[in-house]
């Protein structure tokens, strides 16, 4: 009986260990690309209810009468829901764009060699900014800015400072030494080393801390309500006020909603960065 080497059980495993040899050198296969909609699936399904829900709060007025029966009215009147919404979302984005340009130029700032001296004391103020209350904060900024829009920029402002600022000195401090001497090797100039190696590389993490920040500072803006900014929380503070609780579920469930969000959107865009098309 002739003995053939490539019927055996050896030579079966040999060819079984190759082929792993050869995928494990390849790599895991990767999956076809999601389109665009697949992939921000998520951010644009909690748009769509958050509008959905904002432009016909109205259809919504048995549930709300069977919350609150004894109560006349069960819908809050005084402003229709998405102009609320936009002025949300306005001093949001205003607090958080002032938030992200004083965040990361102070930490950009004090990692140079000029600025190192200063580090302690750019963490210590963002932490203090966060600690601070922002009731007291708008008890301070009403006096001086008077009532409205302002006093609870101010203090989304500073409540929005520390997540910005420690992330963008954890992101640029934690760069490999190795991808700094190869810029420098390069021939770059500071400013480029900053613009097309560090920031683009601290990236993801200072995404991270931008994202905390908004997430928070949106359900900190219903705040501005009490000192006469007109915004989602003004149907919050007119249920406590008046008793009645459908007020205050109106306006919880839209910033909960806005908050979703947003926040599904900034885990996508750091999605998009860390692994595009995924």
């Amino acid at each position: 009986m002739t003995w053939l080497w490539g019927s055996s059980p050896c030579a079966a495993w040999w060819r079984g260990a190759a082929v792993s040899d050869t995928l494990a050198e390849k790599g895991p296969e990767k999956g076809p690309e999601k389109g665009p909609l697949m992939r921000w699936r998520a951010p644009l399904i909690w748009l769509s209810l958050l509008l959905l829900l904002a432009a016909g709060m109205a259809w919504l007025e048995p549930l709300f009468r069977w919350l609150e029966p004894g109560t006349r009215q069960v819908i809050y009147p005084h402003a229709d829901f998405l102009v609320l919404l936009w002025r949300h979302l306005l001093v949001v984005a205003v607090a958080s764009l002032l938030a992200v340009l004083l965040g990361v130029g102070a930490a950009v700032l004090v990692t140079r060699p000029a600025g190192r001296d200063f580090l302690p004391l750019v963490a210590q103020f963002a932490s203090m900014g966060q600690t601070f209350p922002p009731v007291a904060v708008l008890a301070l900024a009403v006096p001086v800015l008077g009532f409205g829009t302002w006093p609870i920029i101010v203090a989304l402002l500073l409540y929005g400072l520390l997540p910005i600022v420690r992330n963008t000195l954890a992101g640029l401090e934690g760069l490999d030494d190795g991808v700094m001497e190869a810029a420098r090797g390069m021939g770059m100039s500071a400013g480029q080393r900053l613009l097309q190696v560090e920031l683009p590389l601290a990236a993801p993490v200072i995404l991270a801390g931008i994202r905390t920040s908004v997430t928070v500072n949106i359900a900190t803006a219903a705040l501005g309500a009490t000192v006469g900014a007109s915004n989602l929380g003004a149907p919050i503070i007119s249920g406590i006020v008046n008793g009645n609780t459908a007020y205050v579920l109106q306006g919880a469930v839209l910033i909960g909603l806005l908050a979703l969000c947003v926040d599904s959107a900034f885990e996508r865009l750091q999605r998009e960065l860390g692994h595009p098309g995924r």
